[in-house]
């Protein structure tokens, strides 16, 4: 990486060394990965999405390949916010921006995650997870309801003082719209965009592929949904975005970058290669000096008419 390379970048009031993060429910929660990578080469990372209580999650299969992507229906399993504080966060190198992604069934629990969380070292904020596409309740209802949006974001608000940052889903008729509200209500940040509501079908069983039928579609196959839902709410609102769809390259993350994200998460990606988003991190330094830019924050929206 070159010196010259000013890579920092600030998300809604985090402070990151790059612009480049892992997804969350991608990277575990962060020392799964220690073993191909050195977590303080990435920008952050952002947690399995914690709920107040541990979760099963759903019944296999849940995960399956599709062409130029993957479909999964986890069901967000996870340790649970307690265990998460008592074992996970201790083990994380001190220097490294954990982002804890928050989940709940209504928003009265989504505060209380919060409320347990804010203020706990090494978390440098929140993503509220307000689209997932593949649970029974909560989830995808408050991403696709702008009203419900509006009770979500403006509880999680008042529940931390900490920066914010709200996971939005692809699956709604207008992302601009969307985006306003989570600025309106005070929102530091958006991340987006979730997986794309999806199934498969295997034709010898003649069922569906995934346990819970419905799962949620990843990898370079949403890659163009999610560039173009940057580049609108970008356009919509003056907090920052977090681009998140397919990135499975430094190129990849530049074009978010220029379409209007601050920052960029790597998903998929990172069950291919581990390693991928330390070399993403290389690979975008390495276009700034051939590029002739000194800081990656000229590039952000930087699209030429």
């Amino acid at each position: 990486m070159s010196a010259a390379a000013d890579l920092s970048v600030d998300l809604g009031g985090i402070a990151l060394r790059n612009p480049v993060l892992t997804a969350s429910g991608t990277f575990g929660y962060g020392t799964e990965f220690s073993p191909f990578l050195d977590l303080r080469t990435l920008g952050g990372f952002v947690t399995k999405s914690l709920t107040l209580l541990p979760r099963a999650g759903n019944y296999p299969p849940r995960i399956a390949e599709t062409p130029a992507g993957m479909l999964n229906a986890i069901g967000l399993e996870n340790v649970g916010v307690e265990v998460f504080v008592r074992e996970k966060l201790p083990v994380i190198p001190e220097d490294v921006p954990v982002i804890a992604s928050v989940f709940g069934t209504e928003a009265a629990e989504y505060a209380e995650v919060l409320k347990r969380l804010s203020g706990v070292p090494k978390v440098a904020g929140f993503e509220i997870n307000a689209s997932c596409p593949h649970v029974k309740s909560g989830g995808i209802e408050f991403g696709q309801a702008p009203e419900l949006l509006v009770q979500l974001v403006r509880a999680v608000r008042r529940a931390t003082p900490q920066p914010l940052l709200i996971k939005l889903s692809p699956n709604v008729t207008s992302i601009a719209e969307m985006a306003r509200i989570c600025e309106g209500e005070g929102a530091n940040a958006l991340s987006l965009i979730n997986t794309l509501q999806a199934l498969d079908v295997n034709l010898e069983t003649r069922r569906l592929v995934l346990k819970n039928g419905l799962g949620g579609l990843s990898g370079p196959a949403i890659r163009p949904v999610a560039l173009r839902m940057v580049y609108q709410a970008a356009r919509a609102v003056r907090i920052p975005i977090c681009g998140i769809g397919g990135i499975s390259s430094a190129e990849d993350a530049l074009k978010f970058l220029l379409c209007g994200a601050t920052a960029v998460q790597l998903g998929t990606i990172n069950y291919l290669n581990p390693a991928a988003a330390a070399e993403i991190v290389d690979g975008i330094a390495a276009y700034l000096v051939r590029a002739g830019c000194s800081r990656v924050r000229d590039l952000i929206g930087a699209l030429e008419s």
